[in-house]
């Protein structure tokens, strides 16, 4: 079993489709090759191999592994096998948990979570705030000091 610690999350186990062992990957990772046939990945803090992988209806993906998997399993990969992000570029676990402050230094609590959009992302703060994530909105990333600069126009 994986050490949780150093797994990112990729996807969870949606509903099944077919009757061969498929299912849907929610909020699957856009790295192109993360679900491709042969590629192995962590289901539920154990390896598995992707058997099949298909798009289907709408778009959406849909895989079948080499172990059996219950509704909800999280599927990640490891931390070290994730390539470098290209300069100004973030991995979402990397910005979760950062202390998000105003441009003038007051606090606005922690990022909760990035959901995907249309048009751009959005870091979700605690109290439920968005924030599009976009060059004006973002004033500075410092991992090193666990915070994020906001532009204070851009908070919902």
């Amino acid at each position: 079993m994986a050490d949780p610690d150093d797994l990112v999350e990729v996807g969870r186990v949606g509903r099944p489709h077919g009757l061969d062992g498929a299912f849907v990957v929610e909020r699957p990772s856009d790295a192109p090759d993360r679900f491709a046939v042969g590629a192995t990945i962590c289901v539920a803090g154990d390896q598995a191999k992707i058997v099949l992988a298909r798009r289907v209806g709408s778009g959406r993906l849909a895989i079948k592994l080499d172990v059996p998997v219950e509704r909800g399993d999280v599927l990640a990969v490891r931390r070290g096998d994730l390539p470098l992000p290209e300069p100004d570029h973030y991995y979402v676990f990397q910005l979760v948990g950062l202390e998000a402050v105003e441009s003038g230094g007051a606090s606005l609590g922690r990022v909760r979570d990035v959901f995907p959009g249309t048009a751009n992302d959005n870091l979700e703060l605690e109290d439920g705030r968005l924030v599009p994530l976009i060059e004006d909105a973002i004033e500075t990333v410092d991992l090193d000091a666990g915070r994020i600069v906001l532009n204070p126009g851009f908070i919902l």
